[in-house]
């Protein structure tokens, strides 16, 4: 291989003026002797991976071409000795894509190389070497690495943790702001104006870096700055002249006056050293989330959580919003690569008219994309649409490359923000949606090749609307459901607040007022997420939108949450679902459901990734659970435990100063309503020996007061906190539990002991509790005191049942339980109290039950053992651990089971979900359902 020295390089090219044509390949070859590299003959002499004239479009069947390209390092374009080198650049960008999209992309004429990085996720960085650069060392090794190393020019940065920085100096900005007294609303706006200004700097939008200049010539001079800001804006307004400068028109009411807040030197600092963040590289999918906590006081706290990444969102905007028309483009595609072959084939008028046919054929389906209506009716700060509207972008850029592949024509992107529809009711989120939305498509514009947008560069985004989605009143004040734009998909990630929290987070007469708007639709049980549903599937039902995709917890699969799901399957059908997904919420880890639905016309179904042929409404496929009934002879069993509603609860030393305190006036003691109490962590871990204040179910306050200091204990430690709530009868009623349980604690009177199983726990365990003992609201109870029916609970073939009836819960996913989907639809071996008396099978079941008990006390609590021993031995350890002998002792159970229901004993998970759902339906049709 020839060598050429740095010297002889420099000397023979300083004085060449040849064309791009006439030179390129020679100048390259002598770049590859330079740096001892091999040219692309003498590497590749088949030229697949390695070439001159590389088809950018051969893919494609293409007929655009890279001046050179190397698979994995480089695509590179020359031109002429002082040409513009940015419009080359803009070319590679157009047709990257065909080209593998390598990590740099490459400029140069004969005496400037311009080396661009194209790494994904990395801030973008650019390269220059001039002749006298390539006599130097750190020039030389440049090059080296463009050839051999393309990996040493990707950025340490990454787009991510700029947009976190960036967000990070901005809550102190609006921090500073609030301590001098500014309005919140006006301080976000202010501070949204100094983002853009920021970014469109180094985009290029702001000529000349006017506005970092201004931040470092007013640097000490907070005043002068204030008063030259105004003046910018007023220029960014509707166009105008700036320090010299033209300043292009950017309207958008982004810079709708010239208003500026005051600064202090503090907040100088702070802008100085942000104008020199590569604005130009902040990552719009996560950009609004972390600002809105910057500069929204109430989510300051979530500032350094975890936020929703692109690739997350993605798993509902491909399916829902991109899948159908990918599959119309693939169709469309080859339409066209017929259409070009055959004007290839043909001469005069025929041949124009298919030419005529192809370009009216690419550019109608490119109107198709930018035809599509897309709306977030809880847009936040706008995400989902911003990673709609690049998808979109990103599938009409291919449209474009296959039209110039063809030679039918180009034509700039017709997709933009203003297909783009939201609906958010935070004045933060709500502006800064639309900011983001432009930011991201002004960048895509620029890294895809297509400039920037005609003036004004920001248009108003009256698309997005400020309003409730969900609750609107008329013009004589009466409550509708508010009229959402219309839209051809709707995607979204709305507002999860759990049934039980409504009250407390809305307030009573927001409660009240959509549950009688909504109340044949949506449970009051419902999570709000469901309101949601619920209007995108009535909008589905009457045509008005095609496709939906919506995020919910996990426990939209069952209980009330539901219906909405069963009603999405009787007027349409579900496409798409993820069961099981982690997820961040406002800055906190959660398990979620994705839901994509239709009218029923998509024939193609995913769950959880993978080809189905149905999804149930409990997100299940093959065996459709949800049509279990509720039997009537399981009723009146299980319950829910006792809600305290304050401090009742009491420790052991607490509650042993007042059982031993002398009787009260009314001549009773304080064992009356000084009660042990159980809660999910006694079974779960060790029992703590908690106490409660209890005085049942309808106590007078007066008969309260006579147990004196049970009384006052509960006057002192709840009654403020009572007073307070806004349901009456918790309010008025403060000495008694907000949830009592009546019921259980009358079917409880017919027991000496009961069995109680926590609501959200690991592993699905089943414990004895005495009679005195209260149960809390974690554990659910059933009003049994047998050891067959405490058996056939701790079964598998019971336990199989409950975790495919549960919903999953928090962050660790764990199952929870729930009284009416999976005790009161499971079917025991006989209904219950119809055991057959001295049956071997229920004995056997009875002793088995004995045994396991039995085994796990021992274990639980071994003669001898010290306090940290005992420490460890809980049943969650025990059940993470299952030993041999546990193993043995559920086996032995399991086979009793199976045969009271005589069944074989190697039965699958799957055989017994199915049998039990047989004999539910037989069950429900021959006594009725709940």
């Amino acid at each position: 291989m020839a060598q050429l020295s740095p010297h002889a390089f420099v000397a023979k090219w300083r004085s060449v003026t040849v064309k791009e044509r006439s030179g390129y390949q020679e100048h390259f070859i002598d770049l590859c002797h330079l740096v001892g590299h091999p040219t692309p003959l003498e590497d590749d002499p088949v030229g697949t991976r390695y070439a001159f004239e590389a088809g950018a479009g051969k893919q494609q069947g293409g007929q655009g071409w890279a001046d050179v390209w190397k698979r994995g390092f480089f695509a590179w374009e020359y031109k002429g000795k002082h040409a513009n080198l940015d419009r080359a650049y803009q070319q590679l960008l157009q047709y990257r894509e065909s080209l593998q999209n390598p990590p740099l992309l490459v400029v140069s004429d004969m005496a400037t190389i311009q080396i661009h990085t194209n790494f994904t996720n990395t801030v973008k960085q650019m390269t220059v070497l001039t002749l006298d650069d390539l006599l130097t060392p750190d020039g030389l090794q440049r090059l080296r690495d463009l050839f051999w190393h393309p990996d040493a020019f990707r950025a340490t940065q990454t787009t991510e943790l700029v947009t976190q920085q960036a967000a990070r100096e901005f809550a102190q900005l609006a921090t500073l702001q609030r301590r001098y007294g500014h309005d919140p609303q006006r301080t976000a706006h202010f501070l949204i104006r100094l983002l853009f200004c920021l970014f469109a700097e180094d985009s290029g939008l702001l000529p000349n870096q006017v506005f970092a200049k201004l931040i470092k010539a007013t640097r000490s001079r907070a005043p002068l700055f204030t008063e030259q800001l105004g003046q910018l804006f007023a220029a960014m307004n509707c166009g105008g002249f700036f320090a010299m400068e033209d300043i292009p028109h950017f309207d958008g009411r982004l810079f709708d006056n010239a208003e500026v807040l005051p600064l202090d030197s503090e907040s100088m600092a702070i802008l100085q050293r942000v104008s020199e963040l590569d604005w130009s590289s902040i990552e719009p999918s996560i950009l609004g989330t972390l600002f809105e906590r910057s500069l929204d006081p109430a989510k300051r706290s979530q500032l350094g959580a975890h936020y929703t990444s692109r690739d997350d969102i993605l798993l509902i905007i491909e399916p829902v919003l991109m899948a159908p028309l990918r599959r119309r483009w693939a169709a469309v595609a080859q339409q066209a690569r017929e259409l070009a072959v055959q004007r290839d084939a043909a001469r005069g008028n025929q041949a124009k008219r298919l030419q005529n046919e192809l370009q009216g054929l690419l550019q109608g389906f490119a109107d198709e994309i930018a035809a599509t209506r897309v709306l977030d009716p809880a847009c936040g700060s706008g995400n989902f649409l911003f990673v709609a509207l690049k998808q979109m972008l990103d599938l009409e850029k291919e449209v474009i490359s296959l039209a110039q592949d063809l030679a039918a024509g180009g034509f700039f992107p017709r997709v933009s923000p203003e297909q783009l529809y939201g609906i958010e009711i935070n004045e933060y989120a709500h502006e800064l949606a639309q900011v983001t939305v432009w930011i991201g498509y002004i960048q895509w514009l620029r890294d895809n090749g297509f400039g920037q947008p005609a003036e004004p560069i920001l248009k108003p985004l009256d698309t997005i609307q400020r309003m409730d989605a969900i609750l609107a009143y008329d013009e004589t004040g009466q409550p509708v459901e508010p009229a959402w734009p219309a839209a051809d998909v709707i995607v979204g990630n709305p507002p999860f607040l759990g049934g039980k929290r409504l009250r407390s987070e809305l307030g009573d007469t927001y409660v009240e007022t959509i549950f009688v708007l909504y109340k044949t639709r949506v449970p009051h049980e419902a999570d709000l997420v469901i309101y949601w549903f619920e209007r995108a599937r009535a909008l589905i039902e009457q045509g008005q939108v095609k496709r939906t995709g919506l995020l919910a917890t996990q426990a939209i699969r069952g209980g009330a949450n539901r219906k909405v799901l069963e009603r999405i399957k009787a007027s349409g059908d579900i496409f798409m679902a993820w069961s099981d997904r982690p997820w961040i919420v406002e800055g906190a880890a959660v398990r979620v459901s994705m839901i994509g639905f239709d009218q029923g016309i998509e024939t193609i179904r995913t769950l959880d990734g993978l080809s189905v042929a149905s999804i149930n409404a409990n997100l299940t496929t093959h065996l459709d659970l949800t049509k279990a009934q509720r039997l009537l002879e399981n009723m009146g069993i299980a319950f829910m435990g006792d809600t305290k509603g304050g401090a009742f609860d009491l420790t052991p030393d607490q509650a042993v100063h007042m059982l031993n305190a002398p009787l009260n006036p009314n001549g009773r003691p304080n064992s009356d309503v000084v009660r042990p109490w159980l809660n999910g962590k006694d079974v779960t871990a060790r029992p703590r020996g908690m106490f409660i204040i209890d005085f049942g179910v309808d106590m007078s306050e007066a008969d309260a007061a006579l147990y004196e200091e049970p009384f006052a204990y509960v006057e002192r430690e709840v009654k403020p906190e009572r007073i307070n709530n806004k349901r009456a009868a918790y309010r008025d009623r403060w000495w008694i539990h907000v949830e009592s349980r009546p019921a259980l604690r009358q079917a409880l009177n017919a027991t000496h002991r009961f069995i109680v199983t926590p609501r959200v726990a690991k592993h699905r365990l089943f414990a004895w509790a005495s009679r005195e003992t209260l149960p809390d609201s974690r554990l659910y109870v059933f009003c049994r005191d047998d050891d067959y029916f405490f058996g056939i609970l701790h079964s598998q073939v019971h336990e199989v049942w409950s975790l495919a009836t549960s919903s999953r819960h928090g962050v660790g996913n764990d199952p929870t339980y729930n009284n009416s989907t999976c005790f009161e639809t499971f079917p025991l071996p006989w209904p219950p109290g119809h055991e057959p008396e001295g049956d071997a099978r229920v004995e056997a079941i009875a002793r088995a039950a004995r045994r396991l008990v039995e085994l796990r006390n021992n274990w639980l609590n071994p003669e001898g053992a010290s306090e940290a021993e005992l420490k460890q031995r809980t049943l969650t350890n025990l059940y993470n651990q299952r030993p041999t002998w546990l193993a043995n002792a559920h086996r032995t159970l399991d086979e009793a089971v199976l045969a009271a229901y005589g069944w074989p004993v190697d039965l699958s998970d799957e055989a017994i979900l199915a049998r039990l759902l047989a004999l539910n339906l037989e069950r429900a049709g021959n006594h009725g359902d709940g």
